[in-house]
């Protein structure tokens, strides 16, 4: 079988309106922080990116790009209003004037937040409410068939559980794995119930591809090394059931996964209805130094060779589900297009079935570069159009892209 026939095998298997997906995305987290008042908030990047008031000229923006599917998230905080209560009044509009457009879309359910009424992701029963709001959503909109359940499920457990900054704000290793187990549950949960409603729905499994380079040779610098080149599989091993190495297996246990959850999420099933999506920015590579010491280390081996890690690992369909040019310059920012694109190109014509590339988002973006830990409403210039919907140069960058690559063969 040809690379070609293989990535066309499994484009029809999923149903994707093309061969391959180019696509954008809505930037839609709502995580709840404590700014710098000392006040606790909610932070919704859809209305500080007015797609509250401008989403119609968004969708129109993403037709006249060329671009099919659209990672697309609706205010979950803002729709399950209680235990089996919903409001669909914003997600009918929005979803009817998507499948006018035939924009396809990739229905991101959870990105990084919670209806105050949950509280956070400690919480044990959200994983069931979210499963019951993921049905009703699908028996909602039967004709949506690409789900990311829960986006980036590494990253918001981190940022909730071990790094302080965001819903829980915990800084704890049982807090990190706590939230992981939660997520990973809630999102293996509504794929089951999704499935029931709509049998041939496909999953893509938005996350974070990580790597963490070895800067030394003392002691504490290999140990951090090969943890967190561990630990940054992990919810990818649950979803997919693939079993972590023995001692990342005691680490968990001691973090609160007991023996009982863990084999449930070893005996699912439910791994081969997911996608692999692999985001990749400039901070996703980190050097260990003397020490144990992590710092940022810039785009060394790229989403190229970091992801053919993850193929390796779990053998999946893969799709690159975002990047941007945060921290590069406007201007910088089709080369970074280009460079994200042609690794995409070389892994897909070297025999992995890559079904798309994102770009993401739409728009500028704010306080992404702090992770929207403060409020500080800087503008991020990220997007492919500002935030009064002007264009920047990658929009046209990525127009001439699709133009030339539309039928992309492998």
């Amino acid at each position: 079988m040809t690379v070609h026939d293989d990535s066309l095998r499994f484009a029809r298997e999923i149903g994707l309106p093309e061969p391959f997906l180019f696509a954008t995305g809505i930037e839609c987290s709502y995580p709840t922080i404590t700014a710098r008042d000392g006040r606790r908030r909610r932070v919704d990047e859809l209305e500080k990116c007015f797609h509250y008031e401008r989403w119609r000229e968004d969708f129109a923006l993403v037709a006249e790009l060329g671009i099919r599917a659209l990672r697309y998230g609706p205010p979950y905080y803002r729709m399950h209003v209680g235990p089996g209560a919903y409001d669909w009044s914003f997600s009918d509009e929005v979803f009817a004037e998507m499948r006018r457009l035939t924009i396809t879309p990739i229905v991101d359910l959870c990105h990084f937040g919670v209806p105050d009424w949950i509280g956070d992701f400690q919480n044990p029963d959200w994983p069931y409410h979210f499963a019951e709001f993921a049905r009703a959503f699908a028996r909602r909109y039967p004709w949506v068939r690409l789900y990311t359940p829960v986006n980036e499920i590494f990253v918001c457990s981190k940022l909730s559980g071990l790094y302080g900054m965001w819903n829980e704000q915990l800084r704890s290793e049982e807090g990190f794995v706590t939230a992981l187990k939660h997520l990973c549950r809630a999102n293996l949960l509504a794929i089951e119930c999704i499935l029931e409603q709509t049998p041939d729905a496909w999953f893509v499994q938005s996350e974070s591809a990580e790597y963490f380079h070895q800067g030394a040779q003392d002691e504490a610098c290999v140990r951090v090394a090969d943890f967190e080149n561990q630990r940054r599989f992990l919810s990818l091993d649950l979803l997919y059931s693939r079993p972590v190495r023995e001692d990342i297996r005691d680490y968990l246990r001691r973090c609160g996964l007991g023996d009982d959850e863990y084999l449930w999420f070893m005996n699912h099933r439910l791994g081969d209805r997911i996608v692999m999506g692999n985001d990749f920015y400039r901070r996703n590579e980190q050097i260990v130094t003397s020490g144990g010491d992590v710092q940022p280390a810039g785009d060394i081996y790229g989403w190229y060779l970091i992801t053919r890690g993850y193929f390796e690992r779990y053998h999946r369909p893969v799709m690159h589900t975002e990047t941007n040019n945060i921290g590069g310059g406007e201007d910088e920012a089709p080369r970074w297009l280009w460079r994200q694109f042609l690794n995409v190109w070389l892994m897909r014509s070297e025999g992995v079935p890559v079904l798309g590339f994102t770009w993401y988002s739409l728009t500028d973006q704010v306080d992404w570069d702090v992770a929207l830990a403060d409020e500080r409403n800087m503008v991020n210039p990220i997007g492919l159009y500002d935030l009064d919907r002007r264009e920047r140069p990658v929009a046209d960058a990525y127009r001439g892209l699709i133009r030339q690559f539309r039928d992309l063969e492998g």
